[in-house]
């Protein structure tokens, strides 16, 4: 008896020494993880430099006004057929008026789209640099005054911001562009790399009609872009939980989407005598299904693990040491992130109940009920896909499904270091955001006019050079839209110096200094 429980005691004594050796080691593998080993990162291939251009105080009224005018012009699309054309064909006039160095230039061809839209050709000195393109769109979404603190459509300037539908999404872009190109050719600069810029006048309403012809307009006539570059991302500040420093997101895909119309049909009649479901009835249940059984949680399939993995250093204590092990904490974080609407919009495929219409009298069994929901696709699945689930979900052959749009979600673009688009955005942010370390891939939840170039490259970039804090973004599409005129001098400074900084020849190697971003 004694030797047998010793023997007991003794094999107690090992297994425990066994668990905390193992513990030991795990610990040791985290803690290596987060101190020691970086997840894979670009490599810096240029030391930040001091500054950037400095633009004269002439100049600097001078862009503020450019795009208070353009934000004066209510260039509002409500859906495909329903655009302000007035008001577009008013912007092709008042960039002509405002940048007559562009629109003068020998080297620069103009040429208008789908009527409204507008494509330049700038004509690089050395033909054999492979060009890239500039891409934003001059159509913004209704603004109905009430609510505002001013006028959507005054351009008012208050405390070093200007308000007005447009200043984050996209006229700020679309004039912007422009104004870097107009002060870069009154310094006599003249581009060795040709590169396009295109402004879309129905981004807001699927860009069929600009950005889609002019996309189809450059792949007849053979162009292959090096990148482009989009509205998109931008730089966090304080928006990431964790992260002390702006962090610049590059967003290298964006989601795909899927709109279906539901519909349930009944006889109808009085309410004095209802039967046991009405058609109402039948299709919330369903509704309710949808909502209450969210599509598969995606996190670790897609771009958003490559922005923890790349962010993993920058997060404070403990959260630097869960994002540099993802292959051990990665249950809990994707659990976490599924907590809030704009984390979970990156991990998995949205369900977003958007219309329900039936009934037409208190006392009437109604005869239909329809409803619409909007799906945003993950990266990680297909349109095909999504809809199976959703069959699946509903279950109910009394439920007729519809479905009115679809598309698949983009391909990833490249993000490496042989990728010139990626290092000539990287250089350009370190360039003119002096406060920004680190630079990541991301996931645009939204959808871009970027979408339909996939036939000239496979190099797309979503990222509006701004400053973005957590009070700005429900001003996109909301109230009281504004930026700040110190943001967009920084926008402008950033388009400028991305233009020269794209006529290197090639990459150069790594600087022996870098640290990774």
């Amino acid at each position: 008896m004694a030797g047998g429980s010793g023997r007991r005691r003794v094999a107690a004594w090992a297994a425990g020494l066994g668990l905390c050796a193992a513990l030991l080691a795990l610990l040791a593998a985290v803690l290596l993880r987060a101190y020691v080993l970086r997840a894979p990162a670009i490599p810096r291939l240029w030391a930040r430099r001091g500054g950037t251009v400095a633009f004269s105080a002439g100049e600097r009224l001078e862009l503020k006004e450019a795009l208070r005018g353009a934000i004066k012009i209510p260039t509002v699309s409500v859906s495909p057929e329903d655009l302000n054309t007035t008001a577009m064909a008013e912007f092709g006039n008042y960039i002509r008026e405002v940048f007559p160095a562009v629109f003068s230039s020998k080297f620069i061809q103009h040429e208008i789209v789908g009527k409204y839209s507008h494509l330049f050709t700038v004509q690089g000195s050395n033909p054999e640099m492979m060009p890239y393109m500039l891409l934003a769109h001059m159509d913004v979404v209704p603004a109905p005054p009430e609510g505002w603190d001013f006028p959507p459509f005054s351009a008012a300037e208050h405390e070093g911001f200007i308000y007005g539908r447009g200043t984050l999404d996209n006229k700020n872009s679309a004039i912007g562009i422009l104004q870097a190109l107009e002060f870069l050719l009154r310094r006599n600069y003249r581009p060795r790399r040709s590169f396009y810029v295109g402004i879309g006048h129905d981004e807001e309403v699927f860009g069929q009609k600009g950005a889609m012809k002019i996309a189809a307009l450059l792949e007849a006539r053979g162009v292959k872009l090096s990148f482009l570059l989009d509205e998109g991302s931008a730089i966090l500040d304080g928006i990431i939980a964790g992260v002390k420093k702006p962090v610049a997101v590059i967003a290298i895909t964006e989601k795909g989407s899927i709109t279906l119309n539901f519909t349930v049909e009944k006889e109808p009649g009085h309410s004095s005598f209802p039967p046991k479901e009405t058609s109402i009835g039948i299709l919330a249940a369903a509704m309710s299904r949808l909502e209450q059984n969210p599509l598969r949680n995606l996190f670790g399939h897609g771009p958003e693990l490559m922005t923890m993995e790349h962010l993993a250093s920058e997060f404070r204590f403990p959260l630097n040491l869960i994002m540099s092990n993802l292959w051990l904490f990665s249950p809990i974080v994707s659990r976490v992130l599924a907590w809030k609407p704009s984390t979970n919009a990156l991990i998995r495929t949205t369900t977003a109940v958007t219309m329900f219409n039936a009934g037409i009298k208190i006392n009437v069994i109604p005869s239909s009920a329809k409803a619409t929901v909007n799906f945003r696709i993950h990266s990680a699945e297909k349109a095909t896909e999504v809809l199976e689930m959703v069959k699946n979900t509903v279950a109910d052959d009394r439920v007729k499904i519809d479905v009115v749009e679809a598309f698949d979600p983009l391909p990833i673009s490249p993000w490496d270091d042989q990728t010139f688009g990626v290092h000539i955005l990287q250089r350009t942010i370190l360039d003119t955001f002096p406060d920004v370390d680190s630079v990541v891939p991301g996931t645009c939840i939204g959808n871009t006019d970027s979408r339909h170039f996939t036939n000239v490259t496979n190099a797309i970039y979503r990222f509006n050079p701004l400053l973005l804090k957590s009070d700005d973004l429900p001003r996109i599409h909301g109230l009281n839209e504004r930026i700040s005129v110190e943001n967009y001098e920084k926008q402008i400074k950033f388009l400028f110096q991305l233009i020269k900084n794209c006529d290197i020849d090639k990459l150069p190697e790594p600087h022996a200094n870098s640290h990774e971003l």
